[in-house]
């Protein structure tokens, strides 16, 4: 995760593998209550958010970028600060006291079970709006105020914290952990499940750009801005179509190998831009794969841009 990215884009990246655990302590929660639950899978996922989310990651907060901050002026007793350290305690605190009673809780009593998933939900309610707190609030105050030599000295401090503790492969053993705690669990991964399709419908429909699916077999599967004006005319009558047919001739051996370098990954994606209807368009494709890595398609994205190569200055929300 270090590289070359910056101090705080390297602490949101361990946020969210903390949120996939969060997500699998959420389903093993849900089942407490009725005994079904899978005590391996639960009493992981708290390790992993103790081990991992407290003994590491909170610990580089507090030892380096917390007292970093402060000498760069950012308060700690009584600020932003000591919010933080104080609710990375009540974390610690949760977690070790359900620690404690996982192992024995299939033959716990009912009102035992219940104060587990209490203390659980408390856990996740605390640690998501913290997650928050940083991501959106306390790394933007410290973007502000730490330097380039800063960010060096932190993320050299950050690969320590984790050599000590895993040692030079840590980062793939975290990652590793987060996977294997999900296999097997029914743990609602994508987000997308959580809107219904009319959502989604709203949502593709109101995206500033348009967006064309074409599937695994080159046909196309999918186009937003339906009855809307659109940079190049697009109607119901395409889907079905072979992506083939929807270009010019000359155009016709470009999309393909376009398409053939997705299909064999020696492609990325593909962009291009050009001068229509007096507006500069961009012209951008994807591939799309599945879980299991198997070609799914392509998207492509079209979006006028003339008036984005002229903005200058900066405009803050709502101006």
């Amino acid at each position: 995760m270090s590289g070359s990215m910056r101090w705080d884009d390297y602490l949101v990246a361990e946020h969210e593998l903390i949120e996939r655990a969060m997500a699998v302590l959420r389903t093993c929660l849900e089942k407490v209550q009725a005994a079904a639950f899978d005590v391996k899978q639960l009493s992981r996922s708290l390790d992993f958010l103790l081990s991992f989310g407290d003994r590491v990651h909170n610990q580089k907060e507090e030892l380096f970028l917390f007292p970093l901050m402060e000498k760069r002026g950012i308060p700690s007793a009584g600020g932003p600060l000591g919010v933080m350290v104080r609710e990375h305690a009540e974390e610690r605190d949760l977690l070790a006291r359900m620690l404690t009673v996982v192992g024995t809780l299939a033959q716990a009593a009912p009102a035992t079970r219940m104060r587990f998933v209490d203390e659980g939900e408390a856990y996740l309610k605390i640690r998501a709006e913290h997650i928050w707190k940083e991501n959106d609030v306390l790394y933007a105050m410290g973007r502000k105020v730490l330097t380039p030599e800063d960010n060096d000295f932190l993320l050299r401090e950050f690969a320590g914290v984790n050599e000590a503790a895993y040692g030079a492969e840590a980062e793939r053993h975290y990652a590793d952990m987060v996977a294997e705690l999900e296999k097997g669990s029914a743990v609602a991964q994508r987000l997308v499940e959580r809107l219904s399709y009319a959502q989604l419908h709203a949502i593709l429909e109101a995206l500033p750009f348009e967006l064309t699916f074409v599937d695994a077999a080159d046909s196309v599967a999918y186009f937003n801005r339906l009855d809307k004006a659109k940079v190049f005319t697009r109607t119901r009558s395409v889907i079905g179509r072979k992506v083939q047919k929807c270009h010019p001739e000359k155009s016709v051996d470009t999309v393909q190998r376009i398409v053939d370098g997705f299909k064999d990954r020696t492609l990325e994606n593909a962009d291009f831009w050009i001068d229509f209807k007096g507006d500069k368009i961009l012209i951008r494709y994807f591939p799309v794969y599945g879980e299991a890595g198997e070609y799914l398609g392509v998207v492509e994205v079209t979006q006028e841009i003339g008036w984005i190569q002229k903005l200058s200055g900066q405009k803050r929300l709502l101006d």
